[in-house]
């Protein structure tokens, strides 16, 4: 997958300015004089197939939104590039997404991106599975590895191969959206594959393939988000606390409720329980002391900051990006630092 274009801003822009005014105007006013969140616009969160993104279906179904007093219309999206899209075109106010497809998208996104709470990390849902005759990362020398060129999979294989002294050059790397990928492995077209769920359960159909490696080895390597526009936050800022609350909420049920949560969350996922079991091993959810860490600074990839500048890099390097947008810009930890301060 190339650099995505954004196309039309200005019309959309301009649209959303109009869709703005109109709503404004129709606005009322609760009796107290304080607008509620009955009466205001539902903020539209885009979230899609990842594990840890499922859980937002649970505040959905058990009412964990209004007990915030936050008004949300969650949309589901079939395909994960284009939640992305919506948020940089501003047809969305906040979205599930991973901190390297921020950074690829906040650039071009017209009221801006920040991540304001970390959902969770790959744990090993993010692979790479090679051939019958691969025993090792050093193996993969001048091998045929298929992965979608600049997203989450080709930068697990950088780091694997980083760890060894090698580098992407030391592979050839056959780029391809990640179903793509894993058919061209399956059918021996190419020797290894990098692919998330449900990709590498595919390309484990291949007679003798392997994991090789995973995101487990890589802590810190894939964090998974929940993005806000930075208009979000300039004009309903005690909503986007209200966001972050419910996502605890939502924990706090899962821990109590595991039978009701997996039946939500399979039922959103349209999977069944036993697979949703499977897809859950390899998300480590957060919780709010890893939120604090993992906004803090530092220098090792649990660290967003420090994993920020190593995943420009690498996209900048590869050709995936032309140029790294502002990173300080695109994380707010205040609303995870006021959740864990109420507590």
């Amino acid at each position: 997958m190339k650099r995505r274009q954004i196309l039309s801003l200005l019309a959309v822009f301009i649209a959303s300015l109009v869709l703005t005014v109109s709503c404004n105007q129709t606005v009322q006013e609760a009796p107290s004089g304080e607008t509620t969140s009955a009466n205001t616009e539902p903020i539209v969160l885009g979230y899609s197939t990842w594990a840890g993104w499922w859980p937002w279906a649970i505040a959905e179904e058990e009412g964990l939104f209004e007990a915030n007093n936050v008004n949300v219309k969650l949309q589901w999206f079939d395909s994960y590039i284009a939640s992305m899209e919506s948020l940089a075109a501003g047809k969305l106010d906040a979205n599930s997404q991973t901190l390297n497809d921020t950074i690829s998208f906040a650039g071009d996104a017209i009221h801006g991106e920040v991540a304001v709470l970390v959902n969770d990390n790959s744990a090993g849902n993010d692979k790479i599975i090679v051939s019958q005759e691969i025993k090792s990362i050093e193996d993969l020398k001048g091998k045929k590895v298929a992965v979608e060129e600049g997203v989450v999979d080709d930068f697990l294989l950088s780091l694997a191969l980083e760890e060894k002294g090698m580098s992407r050059k030391d592979v050839e790397i056959v780029g391809m959206d990640t179903g793509d990928a894993a058919a061209a492995f399956v059918n021996g077209n190419v020797d290894a594959v990098g692919a998330f769920p449900p990709f590498w359960l595919i390309a484990l159909e291949r007679e003798g393939s392997k994991e090789l490696i995973s995101s487990k080895e890589f802590p810190g390597a894939i964090p998974d988000l929940l993005v806000v526009t930075q208009k979000l936050i300039d004009e309903r800022p005690d909503d986007v606390q209200a966001l972050v609350n419910t996502w605890f909420d939502i924990l706090e049920f899962m821990e109590k409720n595991p039978d009701r949560a997996d039946e939500i969350m399979a039922k959103r996922a349209n999977v069944s329980v036993e697979e949703l079991q499977r897809l859950k091993e390899g998300t480590k959810i957060f919780t709010i002391e890893e939120n604090l860490e993992a906004f803090s600074p530092g220098d090792s990839m649990k660290h967003m900051p420090y994993a920020a500048e190593k995943m420009a890099k690498f996209m900048v390097d590869v050709g995936f990006i032309e140029a790294a947008p502002p990173l300080d810009k695109i994380f707010d930890d205040r609303f995870v630092k006021k959740y864990a301060e109420s507590k």
